[in-house]
């Protein structure tokens, strides 16, 4: 078989960044809702997430990493990945 060219279809998907910092962080928590399962109180989990440089997402394909800088993505089964901010920012543009 021949491989073809394919072109992404135009999806329109909500994402976040995250950074480094607390608002950052709580906003990006309140986007992933409750598929992020909280363990600790919010002062004990910004701690956390600081210390472990990120958030821990649960994907479809399992945990995945989002550090800080990446984009978190809610795709269009209402899934959610990280993107790393060059993939991002050469996939998708604001609307």
């Amino acid at each position: 078989m021949k491989v073809k060219c394919y072109r992404k279809k135009p999806v329109i998907i909500e994402a976040i960044q995250l950074k480094k910092n607390d608002e950052s962080i709580k906003d990006c928590l309140e986007f992933l809702g409750s598929t992020y399962k909280k363990d600790l109180d919010i002062s004990d989990e910004l701690e956390s997430i600081y210390m472990g440089n990120g958030i821990n997402i649960n994907t479809l394909e399992g945990v995945h990493h989002a550090s800080f800088g990446d984009y978190i993505i809610k795709g269009v089964k209402g899934e959610f990945y990280p993107c790393k901010p060059d993939i991002f920012k050469k996939t998708y543009e604001a609307v």
